[in-house]
């Protein structure tokens, strides 16, 4: 029996998983080691990491980074902080933190790309211009007097969610970045993106601000099945012709004659490599010296001109598409081992997009020094298996895999994989799109309530929803592309309203609605995830096919299946968020039912293959 004072563990009850879950955490940070946990939801995988390792960071003076992308995780971590503090009458200091630029108290930066907010933010600091930041430190680093002040109150009101420090930095007109570094110099906790830990550039400055050191961190990773994708962008890049284009009338506003002469000729090269293109292929691999040799001058002075340039034009106008190109060029020098370089032409409305991209294929070129220094890392997710993928694709050498099953009763869900219908490039047709609607339609109108069905893409949807439409009798929402924050919670609380009369949400696999929403209770019934969200099979999928298969001889499992699959149930998840909660989720594909992808799914998941699907979804709800 687990001791919950020692586990600083909150809650009256902990659970019998949970419990499982508590040790392998505890064992692996106690010995310094490094853990790949697959956590269904309703686990409570929050409170089952960030108690133990408290305590084992108490003890040997080390520091927890909470890593997650999702506000609501934000949240939950610093609430069950709170709760451990109110439980166990410890002062635990954290610090909540976002982006730097998110953080910021000037309005006029929020439209600002990220590299751009950087070169601004460094240059207001610089010309003594930004106030807020002259309000927090003297120029000779001594903090004001207002900000010693306040940075007491902030000790004492921790832990803290983020808005509300922000709000009180902005309150007192002092920057709210520069008060959570100092804040996280004394914090046991800091909750944060995944970038300050495996961004390399902005973990050094936090590191040094913060006086932190990784080898005294205990990472916790939460939604790791999104590392390795997070991971790959850090070290891509891309330039389009759009770009240059701003560069160049940019250049010429500013009088930059010599870099607007050489941004034409960039503009040349892109649209000569590009030639050959046509409608029925639209991208290409392209070898770092086809682009290099078409440069009719040195490489190296080009990119000092263009970033001169850019550092001058920030000085007026924030940000500069001049610098952004000079980036790029930097960029573009970088390592062939696990990157490939494609260009690209689309016919867009008026002229065509041209974008040469420097993509990286292997996200352990970013992972692996965090893992090799880092003093325990627990990666988790509701969705990381298999964990040998992870294991391989992240870089780890030396760690424990655990999957954990479902803590919910198996009878509260309804499992099908429904081989009806399928999305099959090669079957798609109107017959096609006829039958899904009319399957998926059935299925909605059986369930008393809300449900959710998810498409491998807007253009999917679109073509089924005609027919889909006639036959449904619920309400039907329908998922824009592209919804803003506050969009998503209209149309999350309209579905809500709809919890007794039941409607149907019309959405997209990789959409708004695809991961990281919650709707326990009444709130969702039902889930349909129709086809299989594989990607597209671009040049980009091809080339990571082709990588991970020469490093693991896995590539079709790592770059297509896998993924696939992840997504899927990530989806599926939806539903059953609670161990009250009642509901189906039906996989309407036949391919769900070929062993490569049935495989998949977790082995305490319980899924049937039926056709009888009205008979048994009728039974399952009586």
């Amino acid at each position: 029996m687990l001791d919950k004072d020692e586990i600083l563990f909150p809650y009256s009850e902990v659970r019998d998983i949970q419990e499982e879950m508590i040790k392998e955490v505890m064992d692996s940070i106690e010995n310094g080691k490094h853990a790949l946990i697959h956590a269904p939801t309703g686990l409570g995988k929050t409170v089952a990491t960030l108690g133990p390792a408290l305590s084992i960071a108490i003890k040997k003076d080390l520091t927890i980074f909470f890593l997650t992308s999702r506000h609501t995780q934000h949240h939950l971590a610093v609430n069950t902080l709170k709760d451990i503090k109110k439980k166990h009458g410890i002062d635990v200091i954290s610090c909540d933190i976002i982006g730097k630029q998110w953080m910021c108290g000037l309005d006029e930066v929020n439209k600002l790309y990220s590299n751009e907010f950087a070169d601004y933010c460094k240059k207001l600091k610089e010309d003594n211009a930004c106030e807020c930041y002259s309000n927090t430190k003297k120029k000779s680093g001594n903090l004001t007097m207002n900000a010693l002040r306040v940075l007491e109150e902030l000790k004492h009101l921790s832990p803290l969610h983020c808005e509300k420090l922000t709000d009180i930095c902005k309150k007192e007109k002092l920057c709210p970045y520069e008060m959570s570094a100092l804040l996280a110099k004394e914090a046991k906790v800091i909750i944060a993106d995944y970038y300050y830990i495996f961004n390399q550039a902005i973990r050094n400055l936090f590191f040094n601000k913060a006086g932190k050191e990784l080898e005294k961190s205990i990472v916790i990773v939460d939604e790791a099945h999104n590392l390795p994708k997070r991971c790959r962008e850090l070290l891509s890049s891309n330039l389009s012709n759009f770009i240059v284009d701003r560069a160049i009338k940019e250049a010429a506003k500013f009088g930059f004659d010599d870099s607007r002469e050489s941004l034409y000729k960039i503009m040349d090269i892109l649209s000569e490599l590009t030639i050959d293109l046509e409608a029925k292929k639209e991208e290409k691999i392209v070898k770092k010296e086809e682009f290099d040799d078409k440069i009719d001058e040195d490489y190296d002075n080009l990119i000092g001109k263009f970033s001169f340039a850019g550092d001058e034009i920030r000085e007026k106008q924030k940000n500069s598409y001049v610098g952004s190109v000079g980036n790029f060029l930097t960029a573009w020098q970088g390592s062939d081992k696990g990157f490939v370089r494609m260009i690209s032409k689309k016919m867009g409305a008026r002229e065509p997009y041209i974008n040469m991209m420097y993509k990286c294929l292997d996200p352990s070129l970013v992972t692996r020094e965090v893992i090799d220094k880092a003093y325990s890392i627990i990666c988790m997710s509701g969705t990381l298996t298999p964990t040998f993928m992870y294991k391989d694709i992240l870089g780890f050498s030396d760690v424990k895999e655990k999957v954990f099953g479902s803590p919910f009763p198996i009878s509260n869900r309804l499992a099908l994989i429904v081989p009806e219908t399928t999305t099959k490039f090669t079957r798609r047709s109107e017959d096609e799109f006829k039958k899904i609607a009319k399957v998926g339609s059935e299925i909605v109108n059986l369930v008393p309530g809300n449900s959710i069905v998810f498409f491998p893409s807007y253009d999917m949807r679109n073509k089924v929803y005609p027919y889909f439409e006639s036959l449904c009798k619920k309400e039907i929402l329908i998922e824009k592309q592209r919804l803003t924050k506050g969009e998503k919670q209209e149309l999350i609380e309209e579905f809500k309203g709809y919890k007794d009369t039941g409607a149907c949400l019309l959405a997209v696999t990789a959409g708004s609605f695809g991961e990281g929403v919650d709707l326990p209770g009444d709130f969702l019934k039902g889930v349909i995830v129709v086809g299989l969200p594989l990607e597209r099979p671009s040049l980009e999928v091809k080339e990571l096919i082709d990588y991970y298969d020469g490093k693991y001889g896995k590539g079709w499992e790592y770059g297509y299946v896998f993924p696939a699959m992840i997504k899927t149930l990530q989806n599926a998840g939806r539903c059953i968020r609670s161990d009250t909660d009642k509901g189906i989720v039906v996989f309407l594909d036949e391919r769900y039912a070929n062993p490569q992808y049935y495989n998949c799914f977790p082995p305490d998941y319980g899924i049937k293959i039926s056709k009888l699907y009205k008979e048994k979804i009728g039974e399952f709800f009586k």
